[in-house]
């Protein structure tokens, strides 16, 4: 997060960036939209609270329920809106599509904004125009872009491939992102070099749900010693039976107050 920003993109930055060590610990919430409800019989609030209380960086959720979360949660974690979606049940479920603006980010106060970008989906050449224009309202409002970028298409056998997580990354730098989010690249060695490839700030997508704390836990290891700025971890979190621990342990291992044997 060195790069040259302007004021008030650099004072968002600095929101997200509460702890002042450039690591971060991002939970993704927007989960909702392409499956069904993440929260069955428990209010979406009341996680939220427990993530807050666990010290992560920020959460990402949708504009609609954003609002449906107290405002206090977001006072000492950030708030970043998400703004493109698609369901599992679209022909094509890779096909992301606009569904907010960065203005409406910003009636929401939030403090960033997120997009995602399946490269090699059919509906590509749509996603990379929508993040070239999702950029460009970035820096004419001056907010931070995460853009959460996948290798997933018809032509793609493996999405974790070293080179094609190489480019997905680069990709958005290319576009203007000031984040980006990629899936893990099959090593540490691999993701070291992705890291030195990108010239903007990675966080590592905590991927499926696996049910074991270990995993996520050691991922989060990993992508530290490989230089990354953090993790994005959703499933892993609000599919555990107690949310707020595991949260709270992969925080802390992010921002060193936790390590794991060598």
């Amino acid at each position: 997060m060195s790069r040259h920003h302007s004021f008030g993109t650099q004072v968002r930055l600095d929101r997200l960036n509460l702890r002042g060590d450039g690591k971060l610990m991002i939970v993704p919430l927007d989960h909702s939209v392409a499956d069904g409800p993440i929260t069955p019989g428990r209010p979406l609030d009341s996680l939220v609270g427990e993530l807050t209380e666990a010290g992560v960086d920020a959460i990402v959720l949708h504009k609609g329920t954003a609002r449906h979360v107290r405002p206090s949660r977001f006072t000492t974690t950030s708030l970043i809106v998400h703004l493109s979606a698609s369901t599992a049940h679209a022909p094509d479920p890779d096909a992301k599509y606009m569904v907010a603006d960065v203005e409406a980010a910003l009636r929401l106060s939030a403090d960033a904004v997120s997009v995602h970008v399946n490269m090699g989906s059919r509906e590509e050449a749509r996603q990379i125009a929508d993040l070239a224009w999702v950029a460009e309202a970035c820096d004419r409002w001056n907010v931070p872009l995460l853009a959460m970028m996948y290798a997933r298409g018809p032509a793609i056998e493996n999405g974790a491939d070293p080179a094609l997580v190489t480019h997905s990354a680069t990709l958005a730098a290319d576009l203007g992102a000031d984040i980006v989010k990629i899936t893990y690249p099959g090593s540490p060695q691999n993701l070291a070099e992705v890291v030195r490839a990108c010239p903007i700030p990675v966080v590592v997508a905590g991927g499926a749900s696996t049910g074991g704390r270990e995993q996520v836990l050691d991922l989060a290891s990993v992508a530290m010693r490989s230089g990354t700025a953090g993790l994005a971890v959703g499933r892993n979190i609000f599919h555990a039976a107690h949310p707020g621990e595991i949260a709270r342990e992969i925080t802390d291992r992010i921002h060193g107050r936790a390590t794991a044997a060598a």
